[in-house]
């Protein structure tokens, strides 16, 4: 049988995924990242499409990568990754790996997308928009059937809107951004060190701690309104959201509904679903192997 390898790199788990060209699971493993050091990471990815390749015992038709980062121009590398990752920034997969076929690179918040599309909570839709919500805030979009990019590969990097001009700068100097007003990364700012993680705080929205309620729907309300500029910026027919955050269920979603009504347009009565990531932590490698599929078939990303 045909197949393909997905890999999504990640600061913490390196997950792989075999898949038919239609997209049936047919393997799945995840392991530790380990540490910033290539010669380990790259050395674990490396063997874990030979233990694929073993299992089948023939080649897989492709290999697709997925990593954070901006993704260079040839689709071969990540070119910029600062601070995490140490050896990803340049590397060119298909000759590390020692294939003699493309191995295409993608955003990792991208390739959580087209696989959400190809097999997840947005299946057959082609304007749709992917928030991961998380440690920070990453995104991606999909408008008319394909992946948009954008001049450098900045295309989709939603958590870096501005809710708030006169708040602090994040890690990309924007002031008052997304990312810092519902991350994880600045938790224990907005709550004076009291909760270092968003299931800490939710606990203790639902047990009724006022100053919990306070901090966790002033997040939401702002996660509303990103929400709703992007509505108004992209129109969209779906907006998944994915990442650690989303799955705090109806403690998000029923406060974010409430917040909609009130700030997005909704002309004659129209409005967008927003949904839940359904495909979990394989996402990224399912849109990686997709990615992949599409780059032999020469076929673009359009995920109709």
């Amino acid at each position: 049988m045909d197949y393909a390898i997905g890999i999504d790199l990640g600061g913490t788990n390196i997950k792989a995924v075999m898949v038919s060209e239609s997209g049936e699971l047919l393997g799945h493993h995840t392991c530790q990242t380990e540490d910033d050091s290539a010669a380990n990471w790259a050395g674990l990815i490396r063997r874990q499409i030979e233990e694929f390749e073993r299992r089948f015992e023939q080649q897989a038709m492709s290999i697709g990568l997925a990593a954070p980062g901006l993704v260079a121009p040839d689709g071969r590398s990540i070119t910029s990754m600062p601070g995490r990752l140490e050896g990803l920034e340049g590397l060119v997969w298909a000759d590390f790996l020692k294939v003699e076929r493309p191995v295409p690179v993608l955003n990792d918040a991208h390739a959580a997308l087209l696989g959400e599309v190809w097999k997840g909570a947005a299946t057959g839709c082609r304007d749709v928009v992917l928030l991961t919500l998380g440690t920070g805030v990453g995104g991606a979009i999909l408008t008319d059937g394909r992946l948009l990019r954008g001049h450098i590969g900045r295309g989709g990097h939603l958590g870096h809107l501005c809710l708030n001009p006169d708040g602090a700068p994040d890690i990309v100097g924007m002031p008052g951004s997304l990312e810092d007003a519902i991350g994880n990364c600045t938790l224990a700012a907005r709550s004076e060190g009291r909760f270092t993680t968003t299931r800490q705080l939710v606990g203790a929205y639902l047990a009724g701690d006022p100053k919990a309620t306070e901090i966790w729907l002033r997040s939401v309300f702002q996660l509303a309104c990103a929400v709703a500029s992007i509505i108004n910026a992209l129109d969209p027919e779906v907006i998944i959201l994915g990442g650690g955050i989303a799955r705090a269920g109806p403690a998000l979603f029923e406060p974010l509904d409430g917040f909609l009504e009130k700030v997005e347009w909704r002309p004659d009565g129209h409005r967008v679903r927003i949904v839940p990531a359904t495909l979990g932590e394989i996402a990224g490698a399912l849109g990686a192997a997709y990615n992949a599929i599409n780059a032999m078939h020469d076929t673009g990303e359009d995920a109709s």
